[in-house]
């Protein structure tokens, strides 16, 4: 990323204005990138991370681990920052060709195809939440187990009980809870993993 001094200075702002917080540092600075990214103070409590999210994110980044996204603004968001470190391999749902199928939107179907296919992948789910309530239907029947599930689409019906299913999972996984969310806010959330991962690994 190209920095500018407005930059540092927005950074500084959302400093004095986030108050007082639970947030280890690391969380702290995923928090506060998402907050950057969208001008919205109601991040910093509704981001949410499973025990070890940070640990078990950072170690497959470094392993190369494949990413599969749900839609194509993701995918555009975080390759830069990916080609730039440690260049996993980026596969879009949106993008995988699979069959026609009805009762599914074509992000979820195309989840369910990369799922299958890369299993342990890393997974960042910015705006389909029904491409996000398969991938947990394949967690609890135990046929993917990912590395790492980042789950952040907006939505009004069922998206707080999709988010507590992933929450009961076990899986590694940070989350948006709440109505809020976008693709946005996702690719917040794992760039700034990434940043972090690549200052503990990548030298």
């Amino acid at each position: 990323m190209e920095w500018h001094i407005t930059d540092a200075q927005s950074l500084a702002i959302i400093d004095q204005e986030i108050g007082e917080h639970s947030l280890s540092p690391s969380e702290y600075e995923i928090v506060r990138q998402v907050i950057y990214a969208t001008a919205d103070f109601e991040y910093k409590n509704l981001v949410r991370f499973s025990e070890q999210a940070l640990q078990a994110g950072a170690s497959a980044l470094a392993a190369r681990t494949t990413v599969v996204v749900d839609v194509p603004t993701v995918q555009a968001a975080i390759f830069p920052k990916v080609c730039d470190t440690f260049a996993n391999p980026i596969y879009c749902g949106v993008d995988a060709i699979t069959r026609p199928q009805k009762g599914k939107t074509q992000a979820a179907w195309g989840i369910e195809t990369l799922a299958k296919r890369y299993p342990e992948a890393i997974f960042v789910i910015g705006e389909s939440q029904p491409a996000l309530a398969t991938l947990v239907d394949l967690i609890e029947v135990e046929e993917v187990k990912p590395a790492l599930v980042i789950g952040a689409p907006a939505g009004f019906i069922d998206n707080d009980v999709i988010k507590s299913r992933l929450h009961d999972s076990q899986i590694p996984h940070i989350r948006v809870d709440g109505r809020k969310g976008n693709a946005i806010a996702a690719s917040a959330i794992f760039n700034a993993l990434v940043s972090l991962a690549w200052q503990a690994y990548g030298n």
